[in-house]
């Protein structure tokens, strides 16, 4: 019977102290600022923003919605992206993804300034983390490096593996379990002999996208198992990457959907954004 890494209990802990340490830079007249760019209308994206503002009310931030129509240009989102790497109470900026198809996304990540770029998703922070020289980390990595933090989990020298590639999760996966003195595989839809590896991994990280792709008979007993998949299943019902009802009596450890690693990656968001208003004001 494996060990549920709470999301929502860890994600608040993490809040707390951001709550904490924001108060203490307010009273030195600053207040960490987040701005929020949504285009179009897509309903994943609208409650993925509310989430967010939620956040920053709850931490302490001032929060900025820019919310532009679907039929706004790759000039105009420039021009405002402009402006508010410009606009000294805005800390950080994130433009939800995904963006309408006449929309090039590589240059509206590129446009934000990387002192900005709380998503850590422009290239002169993603070298950063290839080289283990960052101000900011990838959300939802850091949010299951936290998990693995707060239950004492030493993945030093730990086989690890992380299902998925992209670059948002599993490549930045990868990197931050390597500066913690893991041996990491990745793994991806031409990986040859998914199974077999899988099986071996000390840690199993899920980012693949498919509704309950990981089975029992892929983990090997005693493993630590994150599933980092927002899915819906056959009957609608919210569920990750990795059959949890087969998997979790098989795991030493094992993270929830819904309340596992979703709620981490928006704590991280708020991390990120409290340490760029302390680097944007000398504050170390």
């Amino acid at each position: 019977m494996a060990k549920i890494i709470s999301g929502k209990e860890v994600s608040a802990a993490v809040r707390e102290q951001i709550r904490k340490e924001c108060d203490e830079l307010k009273a030195k007249g600053i207040a960490p600022g987040l701005a929020v760019i949504i285009v179009g209308d897509d309903p994943a994206s609208r409650v993925y923003v509310n989430n967010k503002k939620k956040a920053c009310a709850d931490v302490g931030f001032v929060s900025e919605e820019y919310a532009l129509g679907a039929d706004t240009t790759q000039e105009e989102l420039l021009g405002l992206i402009r402006e508010l790497n410009n606009k000294k109470e805005i800390n950080g900026i994130l433009c939800q993804l995904p963006l309408p198809a006449h929309l090039d996304e590589k240059a509206v990540i590129n446009a934000i300034s990387p002192l900005k770029d709380v998503d850590a998703f422009h290239p002169s922070n993603v070298g950063g983390i290839m080289i283990g020289d960052y101000n900011f980390l990838p959300c939802t990595p850091a949010g299951v490096m936290e998990m693995l933090h707060s239950e004492n989990i030493d993945i030093t020298g730990k086989n690890c593996v992380v299902i998925g590639r992209s670059n948002i999760v599993g490549k930045p996966m990868a990197m931050l379990m390597l500066h913690e003195n893991a041996t990491v595989t990745i793994c991806h839809s031409r990986t040859q002999d998914l199974k077999g590896i899988c099986s071996k991994a000390d840690v199993l990280v899920a980012a693949v996208g498919r509704p309950k792709f990981v089975t029992a008979d892929m983990v090997k007993e005693g493993a630590v198992v994150l599933d980092v998949g927002i899915n819906r299943d056959e009957n609608g019902k919210l569920c990750g990457d990795v059959d949890f009802e087969s998997v979790e009596p098989k795991a030493s450890y094992i993270t929830p959907v819904p309340g596992g690693v979703g709620p981490m990656t928006i704590a991280m968001l708020m991390k990120n954004t409290l340490k760029a208003a302390k680097i944007q004001n000398d504050i170390r």
